[in-house]
């Protein structure tokens, strides 16, 4: 972004006609590798464009001739907004820096810290793999301070906590001084900041069988990676057959499906399709990695995107079994447009088709053993959902050695 207020215009111009020839936007699928249509729209037609060449007077005008002053930066936010907006799609959106960022994070998989979750000031996570781990930090400890910077309120808006997560997070040195309240006394710690990785997967065996069980929370930049891991180790422990677990998992990178599918798939299996308004380009496994043991996958109605295209290959090409309730039904990709502020737009360049054939947008995926949400109460009244789905998976699989 510019120096001064607003964004450059030239930016805004191609934001304004790459969003007009897309029929919708979503966030659950990013698309990393390069599918774009041949027609492609060149600075000289936008130029040359009167529709645009409108706009742009408009803009002129409110900005010399408005009564009062302008906040340029927030009134071409209000037209991105308003542009995305039309298309009529739920998941069109625009996000600023800030949410970009945090979205980024979580999609990278790993971020530079020092591994501690932070609710309210106070620690309530310490990760594994982080520094903090095996630092003398605690959970409940609540941090009141970063290096030289102090915070002697936590304001409940959530403010001070951000202040102090960007503390950490965007430190230039080798090393952090994190200082706390624990109980009585006043706590510092210092600690080393490097790439924590942030754990998206869950895996062990089955209590007494031969079943592996991996769950996978969001397909990250590095979710193969992490996959993988949980693979081979459950492989050394005897794994005999296997549950993938992707309920509630909402979607993130597209290749972070293609990875997973590919671990598994035999060589030359059809992993998904992309079709836009041009053409239509499939994806096949190239690996020579695969599995020849049975696979149930557990779905639900917040499977979404990415988690439906790894159960529809695995399903179409593996002849996965399928257990739970139905999953979203969200069969679109979208790529990215980043704006010099840091900003972004969404925005859908495809559908996605299953190995079948078939698009499941608005439609979802349904299991093969439907087994219903079932809430119990307590002895205290409390209500919680019992796993029926997984008991059902392991019976299922038990059956099957």
């Amino acid at each position: 972004m510019n120096n001064n207020k607003g964004f450059n215009l030239l930016s805004v111009i191609v934001i304004i006609f790459v969003t007009s020839i897309v029929s919708a936007i979503t966030v659950g699928i990013i698309i990393t590798n390069s599918y774009n249509g041949t027609d492609k729209i060149t600075y000289g037609k936008l130029i040359q464009d009167e529709e645009l060449q409108e706009f742009l007077r408009v803009y002129e005008t409110v900005i010399n001739d408005y009564y009062d002053d302008v906040d340029k930066e927030k009134m071409l936010e209000s037209a991105m907004n308003g542009m995305l907006n039309y298309l009529g799609d739920n998941y069109t959106m625009y996000m600023s820096k800030e949410e970009k960022d945090a979205l980024s994070e979580k999609l990278e998989g790993s971020y530079k810290g020092i591994g501690v979750t932070i609710q309210n000031c106070e620690i309530i996570e310490l990760n594994p793999k982080g520094p903090a781990y095996n630092s003398g930090l605690k959970v409940g400890d609540t941090i009141i301070g970063v290096d030289s910077e102090e915070f002697s309120t936590c304001e409940e808006d959530g403010s001070t906590t951000t202040k102090i997560t960007n503390a950490i997070k965007n430190n230039d040195k080798e090393k952090v001084i994190i200082k706390v309240k624990r109980e009585d006394d006043i706590l510092n710690f210092e600690i080393k900041l490097s790439e924590v990785v942030i754990p998206n997967v869950d895996s062990y065996m089955v209590e007494n069988t031969k079943i592996g069980y991996i769950s996978v929370s969001i397909f990250s930049d590095n979710i193969g990676e992490q996959f993988n891991e949980a693979l081979e180790s459950l492989k050394d422990l005897g794994m005999e057959s296997l549950i993938i677990d992707l309920r509630n998992n909402t979607g993130g990178f597209l290749d972070g499906a293609k990875d997973i599918a590919s671990s598994i798939l035999p060589k030359g299996k059809l992993i998904y399709t992309l079709k836009n308004k041009d053409k239509e380009q499939s994806f096949y496994d190239e690996t020579s990695e695969s599995l020849d043991i049975p696979i149930v996958i557990l779905i639900n109605g917040l499977s979404a995107s990415s988690s439906e295209i790894l159960t529809a290959a695995l399903k179409d090409s593996y002849s996965a079994t399928l257990i739970g309730t139905k999953s979203y039904g969200k069969g679109k990709v979208q790529q990215t447009y980043t704006l010099e502020d840091g900003s972004m737009a969404k925005y859908t360049t495809a559908l996605w088709l299953r190995p079948n054939g078939d698009c499941i947008d608005g439609i979802g995926i349904t299991p093969d053993i439907e087994v219903p949400i079932r809430i119990e109460s307590d002895a205290d009244g409390v209500e919680h959902s019992v796993d029926d789905s997984l008991t059902k998976a392991i019976d299922y699989l038990q059956g099957q050695n």
